[in-house]
């Protein structure tokens, strides 16, 4: 028998020093992936090494926290608000795509590294932490006004065409040949399989969990909805995506059933558990030794600098638009969980060494960090937890646990002699 002990401790490790280190990020109002970060990077190689990030166990763990983040993502997606602020979140995401990529790969070039490596520093300079956008939105009451739908909008589609990236990256990291021929067709399997599957699934889907519904067994809703979102990955896969691709399909195809927030609730509860050990297996990875090196805080500082810059650009692409431009470009900023994948992704699949993977984190913990306050004060609006009624989701895994409710009102005590 595999001796468990070990893992055992691991674990522990990592449930106590995520939660503890994340409730105090978000004292200091900062999402609680920053704290879950700096908890895998105490207790990994570089300081305690009570944790190995090439563990196998913990490898798998951490790809499942990986999955259910993404299928969160697709669960919180509305395609079809997008209609509203279509054209002008269109804008907003093609140039949150293109501005940083272009500027991080040719930086990245620049400074020495190869073109794999900077492929990679672009993909990741791509994102937008979808989780972290809509809580600081939210807690300073900007969420639901033009800017607001315009940076979720932006924010989805910013990740679709990430993950585009990142697949074709990956097809390239794994020896397929590069030519526009090979780009295009990585490409199209992924934004066919994901159009395939939104296509199909809400035809066929809702009518399945209309009967899983009926079922009297706790929890079957959610476990379900994770089954299918795995077999989506395992699909997406098959048929020559990432698998990722496919949770964020599945997120998308439940996203309009009728039983979409109870599902988010439950995939969520299960999300506790395997998200921060994604986010402490990231942080682990992190090699100090190889960060402290001049060239790879080089590569940090002037990827943070560009990470800024590009996405600052996409709210002054906006024409005709009599709102807050400089509120839609800084909620563009975070990279948070999203660029914390691609990140992993690149050095899991060799195509990055220690010291890019570090410069990388640096720019993600970077623009993650400066966000919020400087939303704050744009607003003139002090950040507060504000309770979502529609229940816990992918925000809540990413920038932390919504507060509790207030306390409800006592029944008062009637005096029946009186009556």
């Amino acid at each position: 028998m595999h001796d468990l002990g070990p893992l055992l401790l691991a674990l522990a490790a990592i449930i106590l020093a995520t939660k503890v280190l994340g409730d105090m990020a978000q004292r200091f109002g900062q999402p609680a992936v920053l704290g879950e970060l700096v908890a895998g990077v105490l207790l990994g190689k570089s300081l305690l090494s009570i944790i190995d990030a090439h563990d196998a166990v913990l490898s798998a763990l951490a790809e499942l926290g990986v999955l259910i983040l993404l299928f969160e993502i697709g669960l919180h997606t509305d395609l079809r608000s997008l209609r509203r602020v279509g054209s002008q979140a269109l804008v907003v995401a093609v140039v949150g795509v293109a501005a940083p990529f272009a500027g991080g790969y040719y930086a990245a070039a620049a400074l020495g590294l190869g073109t794999i490596q900077a492929l990679v520093a672009g993909a990741a300079l791509t994102a937008t932490s979808i989780g972290i956008s809509a809580r600081a939105l939210r807690d300073i009451g900007q969420l639901d006004t033009p800017e607001g739908q315009i940076v979720l909008g932006a924010a989805v589609l910013d990740d679709l065409l990430g993950l585009v990236i990142l697949s074709v990256v990956s097809a390239i990291v794994a020896g397929a040949e590069v030519s526009v021929l090979s780009v295009a067709r990585t490409t199209g399997l992924a934004l066919g399989f994901v159009a395939l599957a939104v296509t199909l699934g809400s035809m066929a889907v809702p009518p399945i969990f209309k009967v899983v519904e009926r079922l009297r067994t706790t929890g079957a809703l959610g476990l379900v909805a994770l089954a299918f979102a795995f077999l989506m990955a395992v699909f997406a896969e098959a048929a020559g995506s990432a698998m990722i691709v496919g949770a964020l399909a599945a997120g998308l195809v439940l996203h309009g059933t009728p039983q979409r927030h109870e599902i988010e609730r439950n995939v969520t509860q299960l999300g506790y558990f395997f998200v921060p050990i994604f986010f402490a297996v990231v942080g682990a990875s992190v090699d100090l030794q190889a960060l402290s090196d001049p060239r790879a805080l080089l590569v940090g500082g002037v990827l943070t600098i560009i990470g800024i810059v590009g996405k600052l650009m996409t709210g002054w692409s906006l024409r005709n638009f009599e709102g807050n431009r400089w509120l839609v470009g800084v909620a563009m900023i975070p990279r948070g969980e999203v660029g914390l994948i691609f990140a992993q992704v690149g050095l899991a699949s060799g195509a990055i060494a220690a010291g890019e993977f570090g410069a990388i984190m640096m720019m993600v913990i970077a623009t993650t960090l400066i966000t919020p306050p400087w939303l704050s004060a744009l607003t003139r609006t002090k950040a507060r937890n504000v309770f979502d009624p529609t229940g816990e989701g992918l925000d809540d895994l990413v920038a932390g646990s919504r507060p509790t409710t207030p306390r409800a009102t006592q029944p008062v005590k009637r005096n029946y002699k009186d009556e």
